[in-house]
């Protein structure tokens, strides 16, 4: 049935009596396609019968169909006439793996950031009513997503309202684990009406997900109503997959590549010294905004199961519930997306640096993250970061520095401390020459015509880099700043000595360390070069593509290098 679908207009031809065949087509289409490449799959495979029953009582992209979070967008994909890209998915030039205007007209928002879909949905059905148009707003929403404080700010304004906004409730018990809080227990012990009508939605529910007629039947009933109402469905996670449906952890939510490469990874060498750091010091405690597993606190928790704290995906929370925790004698570790925390800075600005007080930021998925796209990239943190005072900000290069610096920022009592790391597998550690006030000298050259600055995980490819111009006779020196933020006086005097300094850094460009430098170093006559990726939002392709692209690989430093010197 898959490959006659184009558009929902043919889900809406379909007689009732093939609706079931089509779930079961759509998973086995799901589980072959996100196994091969990768992707999200639990959250899609408990959303089947509910996309069904969505696109034919609305008839998008009139109305207006949008997924919070959007990664349980990919049945709507196919029913919106994309099957055949399946193959692409998550790969440079294909498929999104969330929602994306740039593929289609049934798809409007595209930032994966939760608990936003109910916003844009308030928005949209304001925008419609004073453009006088006849349109639709359906916003399907997760259990997990609404113990976001956006969600609520947004249900306060819908209920306030009589605009006909449609809620989606996939009650499934999850974000990625379990959800968290009192909302969670309200829809667990039957409150959920009382709770959504008190706010001023109609409530429709509880409705079995999984029964598309019977999740049709309930989107026809809330579409009559002519005002804001909340149908309630319930799901389960990994539907139909029993290798998702018994996964613990989260369900199956992302899936590698079939054939991908393992190993450990920056996740794995944080994890591991997390849990030495809390055997030695009982202060620490830990935070996560729903993502116990995937920042690596899990063994952490397992350790110290009263000293670790999911918050659901609320990181403003987060911040300021580790701020409190933090007056209160304790020294929290906040571990999050370095895409997420951008959504609590004015927190980490107002209510942790302006009482200068000892909370850590462990920052996983800094710098870029490959196949996600654009609203994962970590490229923002360094450049934001370095503004906020008191702060300071570390880019370890191996395990052996994320362990020396994780440690040096627990042991800080005076401010905020932010380490950060990509989503990658880690090298061997990388020896020190020697350390000069806080950064490390890893290859020295006699009077060096250059210094290249090697930021975090970048110290291996700048090594390279350097071992290659020494065959142009280019004498390179190679450091580590190992604290990127605030700018270190000894760097900036040890960088004046040097004809050029080349800041490479897996970051944007616009304030980054390199353009600090050169600041600092104006009007001297050392030339100072950020070499970094470019300030705008960057497609979805694997990390080592995009680094290469950005010449961010020993070869695009070396041509560089060679370029800025005038060496042919």
């Amino acid at each position: 049935m898959l490959a006659d679908i184009t558009s929902p207009a043919d889900v809406r031809a379909l007689s009732s009596s093939e609706l079931e065949s089509l779930a079961a087509e759509i998973r086995s289409f799901l589980i072959s396609k996100v196994h091969r490449t990768g992707g999200h799959l639990g959250p899609n495979l408990g959303a089947v019968e509910l996309t069904i029953a969505v696109h034919r009582v609305f008839a998008s992209p009139v109305d207006v169909v949008l997924f919070d979070t959007g990664h349980q967008a990919y049945v709507h994909k196919m029913l919106t006439g994309r099957c055949a890209e399946f193959d692409s998915l998550r790969q440079a030039g294909g498929l999104s793996g969330y929602p994306s205007a740039a593929e289609s007209a049934h798809d409007v928002i595209e930032n994966s950031h939760a608990s936003t879909a109910l916003s844009y949905a308030d928005g949209l059905a304001k925008a419609f009513e004073l453009g006088s148009a006849e349109r639709r707003v359906v916003a399907i929403v997760g259990d997990g997503a609404l113990t976001g404080g956006m969600c609520w700010e947004a249900l306060n304004n819908i209920g306030g309202s009589a605009r006909p906004v449609v809620v989606l409730l996939n009650d499934n018990g999850r974000s990625y684990d379990p959800t968290a809080g009192g909302f969670a227990a309200s829809l667990l012990a039957g409150s959920a009406r009382a709770l959504f009508e008190s706010l001023g939605l109609a409530y429709i529910g509880e409705v079995d997900g999984h029964d598309v007629h019977a999740v049709e039947n309930a989107l026809w009933e809330a579409k009559s109503l002519g005002r804001p109402v909340v149908v309630h469905c319930k799901t389960v996670k990994g539907k139909g997959y029993s290798a998702a449906e018994s996964d613990e952890a989260d369900r199956m939510h992302a899936v590698g590549a079939s054939g991908a490469s393992g190993g450990r990874t920056w996740t794995d060498a944080f994890s591991d010294e997390i849990v030495a750091i809390g055997t030695a010091r009982p202060d620490v405690v830990c935070v996560t905004a729903a993502m116990l597993e995937p920042v690596g606190l899990r063994p952490f928790a397992e350790h110290f199961p009263t000293r670790v704290f999911d918050v659901g995906i609320a990181e403003q929370h987060a911040v300021t519930s580790a701020a409190g925790m933090a007056m209160g004698g304790l020294h929290p570790v906040v571990a999050v997306y370095a895409t997420f925390l951008s959504r609590a800075f004015d927190q980490l600005l107002m209510d942790v640096a302006l009482h200068r007080l000892p909370v850590t930021f462990v920052l996983d998925r800094a710098g870029v993250t490959g196949p996600d796209g654009a609203s994962h990239h970590g490229m923002w943190d360094a450049s934001i970061l370095p503004v906020v005072p008191g702060l300071r900000l570390a880019a370890p290069r191996d395990p052996a520095s994320l362990a020396a610096l994780l440690r040096e920022a627990v042991d800080v009592s005076d401010g905020p401390t932010v380490v950060r790391y990509p989503k990658a597998a880690v090298g061997p550690d990388i020896p020190a020459l020697r350390r000069v006030s806080h950064f490390d000298v890893l290859k020295e050259s006699a009077d060096a015509d250059v210094l290249l600055i090697a930021v975090g995980p970048l110290a291996a490819p700048c090594l390279a880099a350097a071992e290659e111009l020494a065959s142009h006779d280019v004498r390179v020196t190679v450091v580590d700043p190992r604290w990127t933020a605030p700018l270190d006086p000894h760097l900036v005097k040890y960088s004046g000595q040097h004809r050029l300094v080349l800041a490479v850094e897996d970051a944007t460009s616009t304030g980054a360390l390199g353009a600090r430098l050169g600041q600092a170093l104006a009007g001297t006559s050392t030339c100072v070069a950020t070499f970094a990726l470019p300030p705008r939002f960057l497609p979805h392709d694997s990390r080592a593509r995009i680094l290469r692209a950005h010449g961010l690989d020993s070869a695009g430093i070396t041509t560089s290098v060679l370029k800025r010197l005038g060496v042919k």
